[in-house]
């Protein structure tokens, strides 16, 4: 099949996430068309999670090339930078307090970001409730997009921009996520200035983390008024039903999680107790170091789709940069595997490199002498 050019092609994006939103804009900006297909009924069909940190050198790069930079600074808080490690007891070990007009990582919830992104496109652009089944197609070839309602659409080029369990990700890979022995429960505070005040003067305006070697707690506040508290914890990724207890038993897991950092202070353990509403079990995957494919001039992923590492801060930045990277490959391409090529050829070693950096690296959130947040580079 001779490969079409980036301007005549149908080019489907799986997933309404930061990287395939942000992949969307760009490509529109220099006047290629596109649709994005996502699983959700809409854009407020469920919460889309805490805060993010966009940095100067991926996430921001992105956003300039979308034209969106200046309406990302008006919604992103410089003041979230902040980050406090603690020890157990609550006590301030190390302080990273951003200077004055820092906006190398400022936060933003990923709400305001994908909302920030949905609106920038041209309307009708995203088609909700289209959960991809398969992709289906010879290699090299033209695909066909099956989706669990029954439709099919065929496309020209395929970016898998649907995160971890990505369904195109077999398309050109068999790996699959492995769990990495480190487990997240996040719990939410509302309201905290009134509501939970202790707990607000402890978190400050970014990030407070504390561990003591088998288990932590992370601190982030959100907008609005609201934090989120992520209780760390090597177990098995079955632990709360080995425990006789479920998702839903919040009085249980306190009570359990209560035992388990019995030795912690009553001041840090009102992290894990005095939450308001459910627990969210966030157990963290990996994709096997290095994740590659053998191209294909019809399909391509990225971000977590291409290569999800532990959340040590780099996730959202490394979607943004490879969508627009991808985008611009395109818009500069004379062919669809021209420009796939090119994409390729930085993100993979990129990305190998990063997820070797990272490699078991949700065990440093769990070290007593912490992961190293607020270091010079900005990064975990």
């Amino acid at each position: 099949m001779t490969s079409p050019a980036p301007t005549t092609a149908r080019i489907g994006i799986i997933g309404a996430g930061p990287g395939g939103l942000t992949c969307a804009r760009i490509l529109q900006r220099h006047g290629i068309a596109v649709t994005v297909h996502d699983r959700d009924s809409g854009p407020d069909a469920r919460n889309q999670g805490g805060t993010l940190d966009l940095h100067a050198d991926d996430g921001q790069l992105a956003l300039r090339e979308a034209g969106l930079l200046d309406e990302f600074f008006e919604l992103a808080r410089a003041e979230g930078q902040e980050m406090r490690e603690m020890d157990v007891t609550g006590a301030i070990r190390t302080h990273h307090v951003p200077d004055a007009g820092d906006l190398f990582k400022p936060e933003i919830d990923r709400g305001q970001l994908r909302t920030l992104l949905l609106e920038s496109l041209q309307p009708g652009t995203v088609r909700w409730g289209h959960a991809l089944a398969r992709v289906s197609g010879p290699a090299g070839g033209r695909r066909t997009l099956h989706f669990t309602d029954g439709t099919a659409v065929e496309a020209d080029l395929v970016i898998g921009a649907d995160g971890a369990f990505s369904r195109v990700r077999p398309a050109v890979s068999a790996a699959v996520p492995q769990y990495t022995g480190v487990s997240f429960l996040e719990a939410r505070f509302d309201d905290v200035a009134n509501r939970h005040a202790d707990l607000s003067e402890l978190v400050g305006q970014g990030g407070a983390h504390a561990a003591d070697g088998k288990r932590g707690l992370f601190a982030q506040r959100n907008s609005g008024d609201h934090i989120r508290v992520y209780v760390i914890q090597r177990v098995p990724v079955d632990w709360i039903a080995s425990a006789g207890l479920s998702i839903e038993d919040t009085p249980g897991l306190r009570a359990h999680l209560s035992g388990e950092f019995a030795a912690w202070s009553p001041r840090m353990r009102q992290m894990i107790t005095d939450n308001d509403g459910p627990y969210v079990d966030r157990p963290i995957f990996a994709l096997p170091v290095p994740h590659t494919w053998e191209h294909d001039p019809a399909v391509t992923l990225l971000g977590d789709a291409a290569h999800v590492m532990p959340p040590l801060g780099v996730g959202v930045n490394l979607a943004m940069l490879d969508a627009c990277e991808l985008a611009l490959a395109l818009a500069n391409s004379a062919t669809v595997d021209e420009a796939l090529r090119t994409y390729e050829n930085t993100m993979l070693p990129r990305s190998a490199d990063m997820a070797k950096m990272l490699e078991n690296g949700a065990e440093h959130l769990l070290s007593a002498d912490g992961p190293g947040f607020g270091g010079d580079d900005g990064r975990p």
